[in-house]
C-alpha cells in the first residue's frame, strides 16, 4: 500500500510533468527547425515527404532548437563515453564548477549565519543592515560578475576564488533572511519560560533560537546551493574559461554547437538537483538528531 502511495503522488505527478515537457520541447523543435529545414531542401530541390521532413527536423547538425533524443545522446556520449579528465567530458566539466559552488556555497552560508546573528542580536544592524542586504541583491549578477574578475585580477587574483566570492555573493542572502526568520521563529512563551529558568542570553541563544532555526537554515540553504551554482557558472563566463560548465557554454556559442550548450545545460541542472538533495538528507538528519519530528 505504501508503494502504491508513493507511485500515486510523487512518481506518477513528476513522471507526468516530465512526458508533457518533453511533447512540447518536441513540437516546438520541430516549429523552430523546420523554415531552415525547408531552405536546404529548397537550395537541395528535394522534395521530402511529411515523416522524411520530420525526421530532418529532428536530426540536424545545428539545429536551432535540438531535439530531447539529441541532447539525450550528446550527454550520454559526453558522460558515459568519455575518459573523466577529457576537456570533452562533462563530468569533469561539472567537477571544475563543483569547486567552486562548494568554496562560494562555504563562505556564503558562514557569512549568512553570521550577518543573521548580528541581525537579531544588534538593532541598530536590523535597522541599517537588512536594506543594504537586500538592495544588493537587486544588482543583475551579469553586471557584478566581471566588477569582481576585473578587481581581483588587477591584484593577481585569478581561477577559483573569483568565481567562489560571486558564489558567495549570491548564496550568502538566502541564508541571512532564513536564519534571522529562523532566530526569531520561538513563540514569546518560549522566551518567558527561559527568562523564568534565569537563563542567559548565551543559553537562550544555543538551546532555544538555533534549535528552532535549523528547519529554517536548510530550507535557505537548498536555495543558497542552487545559486552559488548559478554564480559560478555565470563567473566562468566572463574569464574565457576553458573548463567548466560555462566554458562549455561559451564553446557552444562561440561555434553554434547548441546541441552541446543545451547538453551542458542539463548536466548544470543534474548537478544543481544533486546538491539540493544531498543538503536536504543533511537537513533531515540534522532534525532527526535533534528530536524534530519526520518529515
Amino acid at each position: 500500500m505504501h508503494k502504491e502511495t508513493l507511485f500515486r503522488h510523487r512518481i506518477l505527478p513528476v513522471a507526468t510533468v516530465v512526458l508533457v515537457i518533453v511533447a512540447i520541447w518536441y513540437v516546438g523543435a520541430y516549429f523552430m527547425n523546420a523554415p531552415f529545414q525547408r531552405d536546404l531542401d529548397r537550395r537541395a530541390n528535394v522534395t521530402s515527404t511529411p515523416m522524411e521532413f520530420l525526421g530532418k527536423t529532428m536530426s540536424q547538425p545545428k539545429p536551432i532548437l535540438p531535439a530531447p533524443h539529441q541532447v539525450a545522446s550528446n550527454v550520454f556520449e559526453n558522460t558515459l563515453l568519455r575518459k573523466v579528465n577529457s576537456n570533452r567530458s562533462l563530468v569533469y566539466h561539472a567537477w571544475v564548477t563543483l569547486s567552486s559552488t562548494l568554496a562560494g556555497f562555504g563562505f556564503g552560508t558562514l557569512l549568512g549565519i553570521l550577518i543573521a546573528v548580528g541581525i537579531v542580536h544588534v538593532r541598530a544592524l536590523d535597522r541599517s543592515l537588512m536594506p543594504w542586504i537586500i538592495a544588493s541583491q537587486t544588482v543583475p549578477i551579469l553586471a557584478v560578475a566581471p566588477m569582481v574578475i576585473v578587481t581581483l585580477g588587477a591584484i593577481g587574483i585569478s581561477g577559483l576564488v573569483p568565481k567562489a566570492v560571486i558564489s558567495t555573493y549570491l548564496s550568502f542572502f538566502p541564508v541571512a533572511v532564513g536564519m534571522v526568520k529562523g532566530l526569531r521563529s520561538p513563540e514569546l512563551i518560549q522566551l518567558d519560560l527561559m527568562r523564568t529558568y534565569h537563563a542567559s542570553a548565551a543559553q537562550t541563544f544555543w538551546k532555544l533560537r538555533v534549535p528552532a532555526s535549523a528547519p529554517f537554515l536548510f530550507t535557505s540553504m537548498k536555495v543558497a546551493i542552487a545559486a552559488s551554482l548559478v554564480g559560478a557558472i555565470v563567473g566562468e563566463l566572463p574569464t574565457g574559461a576553458v573548463a567548466g560548465i560555462g566554458s562549455k557554454l561559451l564553446a557552444g556559442a562561440y561555434y553554434s554547437q547548441t546541441i552541446d550548450i543545451w547538453a551542458a545545460l542539463v548536466a548544470g541542472s543534474v548537478l544543481a538537483s544533486l546538491l539540493v538533495a544531498v543538503v536536504g538528507i543533511a537537513g533531515k538528519i540534522v532534525n532527526r538528531n535533534m528530536g524534530g519530528k519526520p518529515t
